[in-house]
């Protein structure tokens, strides 16, 4: 279903687009999921993290610092001010703005090139209590949209120069937020929870998603397993769209790895 999905956008945006890097980009992309699809069902313990790579490195690597293209935000306000579909605005549409809506926060769980890296620090499993700390994520938001405006505003010289280097010192900044606070929290996931201001997209628009673990309550034991494993607090056995931090859910599936009763 996921290469369909993006099989589908890869030739659509082909043809509209008459660039044939959109088909291999998205074909790429699609071939990486249904491999960790794949693997996931076979069972390998490591699927999410392969895919983790194919992606994460990907568009850090060949399209941030090969091709020069800011795929973060600061990349997006650029695109959306001077009015061109391209790039990030693509990336941005299809993986956090429109695409949560299918497939929720998969997006922070299979390809973000900070999480990434963040997977690999030792606190997989949050050891302290969340902490009321989101509203970071809006200031952040808000000093990326700043910061890109301001650079219009003042008619900035060589602004795709400017863009790339933007993209290398944020992420810098990410990496370092990211790696510290895992530390200082116990949660290899506090920068996502806390300060990655592309969930204020994610958030609302995951809220809906038609992709969504699910508990089966005529299995579910209420052991507790699939909350002491979860990397997001997120209650899964809990079926409503409002049960706890249910917009945080990433799919790492370690809920379903991981239940007694395959509930979910």
């Amino acid at each position: 279903m996921i290469l369909v999905v993006f099989e589908a956008i890869a030739v659509s945006l082909w043809l509209t687009k008459d660039n044939l890097f959109y088909l291999f980009n998205f074909s790429y992309i699609g071939c990486s999921l249904a491999l960790g699809i794949f693997l996931f069902i076979r069972k390998y313990r490591h699927a999410r993290r392969v895919v983790q790579l194919l992606v994460g490195l990907y568009m850090l690597v060949y399209l941030g610092l090969i091709q020069n293209e800011n795929m973060q935000i600061e990349g997006f306000w650029y695109y959306l001010f001077t009015g061109v579909f391209e790039a990030a605005t693509i990336h941005y549409a299809v993986a956090k703005i429109f695409g949560p809506l299918l497939f929720g926060r998969g997006w922070c769980g299979y390809a973000c090139w900070t999480a990434m890296v963040l997977d690999f620090l030792p606190y997989k499993v949050p050891e302290q209590p969340r902490k009321k700390l989101g509203w970071i994520r809006y200031v952040t938001f808000a000093l990326s949209l700043a910061f890109v405006s301001a650079l219009f505003l003042a008619h900035a010289e060589n602004m795709e120069r400017i863009m790339f280097w933007a993209f290398i010192g944020g992420n810098v900044l990410y990496y370092a937020a990211g790696i510290i606070l895992a530390f200082a929290f116990g949660d290899n996931r506090a920068f996502c929870k806390y300060i990655c201001p592309v969930t204020v997209f994610l958030k609302p628009m995951s809220y809906f998603s038609l992709m969504r673990v699910e508990c089966d309550k005529e299995k579910c034991v209420s052991c507790g397993k699939c909350r002491q494993v979860c990397p997001m607090d997120v209650d899964v056995t809990d079926n409503s769209r409002k049960r706890k931090n249910g917009t945080e859910c990433i799919y790492c599936l370690e809920c379903v790895r991981n239940c007694p009763k395959g509930a979910l």
